[in-house]
């Protein structure tokens, strides 16, 4: 099975979390290949904290934010009081998705009365559905004096074929911390009848999670001991058990955190990982700002605690597992923050979303390919806001990894565009050059090929200062590296006129004078230039203009290629290697040329899948040279 991998994490619960899974259900264990995680922020403004987020991971540990840890729905379009906490998310039997959240605004209204309960629904994890249930309005004859109702969550009742919500309860006297439950409607905008009491711990328990495992319901709650005069003493994450989810409940009364008196814990979360007989627990450590967790298989014995990695601060949250189909769609929507795998079926070789300008680079058995994204703006021009990377080892089977680098980091690319870049590799690094339209090329670092990538210099490389022969604002783009034999590395970049300049040992400088690359002005240069090593001769690749009436065609990109004894030229005019991508599936071109497992590879980009010139796709071909080493015509498939 395809996995979809991530880079984001947490661990995550199957179905079986919160109800077990059954054979009319829509999805099946074996179907799931990550985890979403549904939280709420601890971070930044605190009016910015209380709303719905999504981080995704696939592994469970590793965890990145979706939106950019932005609400994926703000609380004030779905709740009373304006804000949320506590998101319970369920996977249900009929294939929908339930949140229910507790209805609070601290940061507007303190830790004053909040009697609401949020609840959505979805089809699609993507189109949400809400209502709002306020405990002391809706049944004022035994919940009128209802003070805080806390961290609600969801859980299928097989034996009613009913989904109950279950909370805590606090009344206004603030004497006691009960749980209480009612069954949802059909629609999940409310409750069928007035609630009625679940569970009441000897002292009082907040933020209960309830999973089934063998017959055996176990309920993990935040809960506490007090000494003879009714003061707290210790606190941490205990459970109760029964045989009916209704009850009757036994407590335990072990800690079963590693941190029970010593550090504050709450927002226990159960859930059981994909594929494996094991379980997590997880709590938010919320006065040291740590999120962590613990394992177990039978659900009594846990491990000792473990960290997540995450691009976030989470605070009580629950997480389900998703589908393939499901971690693609969230990130189609949201940006992609986890790896994807896919399996290329010819050209375009991507068709999930819109890719351009591919740069390849090959290390060992892995050729890595670094791409811009086109996004749909319904513009007439394009709208690049970051760069990607895949790998592949087969040319067929391809990974797709969480976004590396983005136009906004760079803080002086005003134009905010992620035009055309390249990857190269010195020295454990990786140096990744970017164009950013007419503010200029960039350079951003990384240890890792995958990212994420950081801005080396705080301001350009080069601009368009250094294109002394040009004469409009884009001359600065398309930047590619060649490094030679002898180690000595050359950058080439341009549009209309091409330019290319050493590079000093360390990437990040330029080495003596910026020169111009001339090539017969009856085959002018465009753009797009690349430079590849055959044979002891040096090929310079590069996209043609948009002259109407070539070879029948007006208006459409052909690649040319010159060669040279020495990257710095003079260089010759050869040929076309590649006709136009036809006017039906794009008007620009941009190529890169390597030899990957004893074979040579021409990336490009069209517009087939689209048909639209701002939405480009890219492609692969195999390209052959001659034995006269001139290069045969690259045939489109």
């Amino acid at each position: 099975m395809k996995k979809q991998t991530i880079i984001a994490a947490l661990l995550l619960a199957t179905t079986m979390s919160h109800g077990k899974t059954t054979p009319n259900q829509t999805e099946t264990s074996a179907n799931f290949e990550g985890y979403l995680f549904a939280y709420f922020e601890g971070g930044g403004d605190a009016k910015q904290q209380e709303h719905l987020r999504f981080a995704l991971s696939d592994d469970g540990v590793n965890w990145r934010a979706l939106n950019e840890n932005r609400p994926v729905i703000a609380s004030d379009t779905i709740s009373e009081s304006g804000g949320i906490r506590d998101p319970h998310i369920l996977r249900g039997e009929d294939g929908r998705f339930y949140i229910v959240a507790t209805d609070m605004n601290t940061a507007k209204n303190g830790w004053n009365e909040n009697p609401g309960i949020v609840l959505l629904s979805s089809d699609d994890l993507l189109h949400w559905k809400h209502a709002k249930i306020n405990l002391s309005k809706d049944y004022p004859k035994h919940f009128g004096d209802a003070y805080w109702v806390w961290a609600p969550q969801t859980i299928y009742d097989r034996k009613a074929k009913k989904y109950m919500i279950y909370f805590t309860l606090q009344r206004n006297d603030r004497k006691s911390l009960i749980t209480y439950y009612a069954y949802a409607n059909k629609d999940f905008t409310g409750f069928e009848s007035e609630p009625k009491q679940l569970f009441s711990a000897k002292y009082g328990s907040i933020d209960n999670d309830i999973i089934e495992k063998d017959g055996t319901y176990h309920l993990f709650y935040k809960g506490n001991t007090k000494d003879e005069n009714g003061k707290e003493i210790k606190n941490g994450i205990q459970q109760a058990t029964s045989k009916s989810l209704k009850g009757k409940w036994k407590e335990d009364f072990k800690y079963l955190d590693a941190y029970a008196g010593k550090t504050p814990v709450e927002g226990s979360s159960i859930f059981k990982l994909n594929g494996k007989d094991e379980y997590v627990l997880m709590y938010d450590m919320y006065t040291s700002g740590r999120y962590e967790y613990q394992t177990s298989t039978d659900l009594y014995h846990f491990s000792e605690p473990k960290a997540f990695t995450k691009d976030f601060f989470p605070r009580h949250g629950s997480v389900i597992s998703l589908t393939r189909d499901e971690l693609q769609r969230l990130q189609e929507k949201w940006g992609y923050v986890v790896r994807y795998e896919f399996e290329s079926q010819g050209n375009p070789i991507v068709h999930h979303i819109h890719t351009a300008d591919p740069a390849a680079l090959v290390k060992g058995d892995t050729l890595w390919l670094f791409a811009g994204r086109d996004q749909n703006g319904n513009q007439s021009g394009y709208v690049m806001k970051d760069w990607l990377v895949f790998s592949t080892t087969d040319m067929k089977h391809w990974t797709q990894y969480p976004v590396p680098l983005k136009v906004e980091d760079f803080k002086w690319a005003a134009s905010k565009q992620a035009y055309a870049g390249h990857v190269a590799e010195r020295n454990g690094k990786y140096y990744w050059y970017v164009s950013t339209n007419w503010c200029g090329i960039g350079v951003a670092v990384s240890d890792k090929i995958t990212g994420p990538y950081k801005d080396a210099l705080g301001k350009p490389l080069l601009t368009n200062k250094d294109c002394f022969d040009s004469h409009h604002s884009w001359a600065c783009i398309d930047p590619a590296v060649f490094i030679d034999d002898d180690g000595q590395a050359y950058l080439t970049w341009g549009n209309r006129e091409c330019y290319i300049v050493k590079l000093k040992d360390n990437m990040i400088e330029t080495e003596g004078e910026v020169k111009r690359i001339h090539i017969d002005e009856s085959h002018p240069f465009t753009e797009a230039p690349w430079i590849h090593k055959y044979n002891g001769k040096y090929y310079l690749s590069y996209s043609d203009n948009h002259e109407p009436g070539q070879e029948g065609v007006a208006g459409w990109n052909r690649m040319h290629y010159a060669i040279s004894d020495h990257p710095l030229g003079p260089w010759k005019h050869i040929g076309i290697y590649m006709q136009p991508t036809r006017p039906e599936t794009g008007v620009t071109n941009h190529g890169s040329i390597v030899q990957y497992k004893g074979q040579w590879f021409a990336f490009y980009h069209n517009s087939a899948l689209s048909g639209d010139p701002w939405l480009r796709s890219i492609c692969v071909d195999r390209l052959y040279h001659n034995a006269d080493g001139t290069i045969r015509m690259v045939e489109q498939r």
